[in-house]
């Protein structure tokens, strides 16, 4: 797209307005401008639609309605992420908020021919409640939606995030460009910041203006702003569909940043495994220098800032912010003791200013609404709201934002949708690999930064993973030991060694070679390792064992004293079997198994599996006609 320099802050409110009129028909409670005369067809262009095909239907739609002369009736547009992941591709149709899920490309026509053309929905194609069997056309209509507030992701699903006016049209960079026409001194800015309760979402929590505060502090000719998205944890998602879908509110946190603190040059440190984060991000960075917001004499002022991406190979530890520092600047990613903090030395030396996608995506609504109004919601201890990545054992998984203070059952029940299958909800991991696991117990805590450390648990970035009656808590702390012994960066012997230790003390319990005096040895070995490693990743990786033995060490001891896993996850502790009294002699099985394990004659039943032989590969359960063969 063709984009004109905006030296001015008055030509920047012209076009806010210009695009603002255009914008009407996808807002929700906005009266509609009657010249407007035009379908808009928006299309999830997020990683997870896109990898179902939405790209296919999108270019599929702009080559039917080109066919079929509709550009004056009907617009198609590519957003970022909506969502509700479990139910992409999906398409939202405006002004009527038709919502559509799992759209096919042979779709496209019906769509075009029964709601464009005829005014009427495709109802083979919109949502249907699995709990009350009730079809919802609306988007507004759907839960999962009914019980969010989004602030962070308030522009995701709505606009285009490769069109820059698009973003200003929906009051994109405003607060930048009020703080430059009233000259606004920095610390005022700050103070804002600080009113509202802002904490970093990244998971350390530490009050946002208070870090910008200290980063002002440091006098120095060079400083550095840097955003955080290097998102390393398993399930989580939330940064990366911020930069997907709205990349032009993290570029104008990091101008105001920069503004506040001193600093002319930035950088964004990004995963490289997000391709359509860093395309996205990519086009933005052009978009805004190309349209004079970034780099010299910003909207006609004196204000000079500059941003440049900075790719990551996929070390979990370079989220820890001094190895992310070393890693910029082409080191190996290896934290190292604070303080010094990077507020007073970091890249090159200089004072640096760290915080991740979210929190910066809540600063420009904050300078917009004021900090009374984001202060107002959330709790006494975490303001705002907090991004969560659903997933696992779950009806509805995908992204959400829920005010600070909403129940993990609202939020597992109402928002997830429950557990499927009938199955009983087991336990809840919040906070990735460094969190804990919360049990039904704790199912009406409070979501805030206080609440989940009580209960042994963590925000972290915003991973929340729901485990059912089929999960076993030692194999679940296995996994994530696992994770975190790969992902070390091995420069202290705590971390390095200690997590090494602990995941052999695991693997020998999931394996039946558990001893009692091994729990003691997990319980001693984790406090330490937590007490001495040098940064969070080793501080926090032994949280999932304390917090599952806290809450489920009956599950330690049934590996330990009766050599049995309760959830039939560890196969070292199965047997796979087949019920006499099922059996109907089929053979099946016996063909099916892979190291012949499995003996008998046809029509003379029962056959029998060798254990000795057996590999418990599970292959012959599912080929069973009467479900006569099962794991105990």
């Amino acid at each position: 797209m063709d984009i004109n320099i905006i030296n001015s802050i008055p030509e920047l409110n012209r076009i806010r307005q210009q695009y603002y009129k255009k914008l009407t028909i996808r807002l929700k409670d906005t009266t509609i401008d009657k010249e407007i005369n035009k379908y808009h067809i928006l299309v999830c262009s997020g990683t997870g639609c896109t990898s179902s095909n939405s790209q296919k239907i999108l270019r599929k739609l702009e080559h039917e309605i080109k066919k079929h002369k509709l550009q004056d009736k009907v617009k198609v547009f590519k957003t970022g992420c909506f969502g509700f992941c479990k139910l992409g591709p999906i398409i939202v149709v405006h002004p009527d908020r038709t919502f559509y899920c799992h759209v096919k490309e042979e779709d496209v026509d019906d769509i075009l021919e029964e709601h464009i053309k005829n005014n009427k929905v495709v109802e083979h194609l919109l949502y249907k409640s699995p709990s009350t069997d009730r079809i919802q056309e609306k988007i507004d209509d759907l839960d999962f939606f009914n019980h969010q507030q989004r602030i962070a992701l308030r522009n995701c699903g709505i606009i285009d995030p490769e069109n820059i006016y698009e973003y200003i049209a929906m009051n994109g960079y405003e607060s930048i460009a009020n703080i430059l026409d009233n000259k606004t001194e920095p610390t005022n800015i700050i103070e804002q910041v600080k009113q509202s309760g802002l904490r970093g979402r990244g998971g350390g929590g530490f009050p946002t203006g208070k870090k910008w505060e200290f980063a002002r502090a440091y006098e120095n000719d060079k400083k550095y702003i840097v955003c955080n998205a290097d998102e390393g944890d398993p399930g989580a998602f939330m940064d990366r569909s911020i930069l997907e879908g709205d990349p032009h509110s993290i570029i104008e946190a990091m101008l105001i940043a920069g503004y506040c603190i001193g600093a002319d040059q930035g950088f964004i440190y990004v995963r490289a495994e997000y391709p359509i984060a860093v395309d996205r991000l990519s086009i933005a960075l052009e978009q805004a220098k190309k349209a004079g917001l970034l780099g010299d004499n910003i909207l006609g002022t004196d204000f000079n800032f500059d941003l440049d991406i900075r790719l990551g190979a996929g070390a979990f530890v370079c989220g820890e912010e001094t190895a992310l520092i070393s890693s910029i600047m082409g080191l190996r990613g290896e934290p190292r003791p604070r303080p010094p903090f990077p507020a007073e030395v970091g890249l090159w030396e200089n004072p640096t200013l760290i915080n991740n996608v979210e929190t910066y995506a809540n600063i420009p609504i904050i300078l917009l609404k004021g900090a009374d109004w984001y202060s107002s919601i959330g709790t006494e201890d975490s303001k705002g709201t907090k991004v969560f990545a659903l997933a696992g054992q779950i009806n509805n998984t995908g992204l959400i934002e829920v005010p600070m203070g909403t129940t993990l059952r609202t939020i597992i029940y109402d928002i997830g949708g429950g557990i499927p299958g009938g199955k009983k909800f087991k336990a809840v991991q919040t906070g990735g690999p460094s969190g804990g696991c919360i049990p039904e117990s704790h199912l009406d805590t409070k979501i805030d930064f206080k609440s989940l450390t009580d209960i042994g648990s963590m925000m972290g970035s915003g991973g929340m993973i729901v485990m059912d009656e089929s999960d076993c808590m030692v194999d679940i702390a296995r996994f994530y030991l696992e994770f975190a012994t790969d992902e070390s960066c091995g420069k202290c012997v705590p971390c390095r060694i200690g997590t090494k230790r602990l995941l052999e003390i695991l693997e020998r319990i999931t394996q039946g070679k558990g001893s009692i005096e091994d729990i003691d040895i997990l319980k001693d070995l984790s406090v330490n390792i937590k007490n001495s490693s040098l940064c969070g990743l080793g501080q926090t990786a032994p949280n999932p064992i304390l917090s599952s033995l806290n809450y489920f060490e009956d599950e330690y001891m049934a590996h330990i004293k009766e050599k049995r896993c309760p959830s039939g996850v560890c196969n070292s502790l199965l047997r796979v079997v087949i019920s006499d009294d099922k059996c109907i002699a089929c053979g099946i099985c016996a063909k099916v198994c892979p190291v012949d394990a499995i003996t008998g004659e046809r029509k003379k039943p029962p056959y029998h599996i060798h254990q000795d032989i057996c590999i418990k590969c599970g292959a012959c359960i599912p080929k069973c006609p009467v479900d006569a063969i099962y794991k105990r």
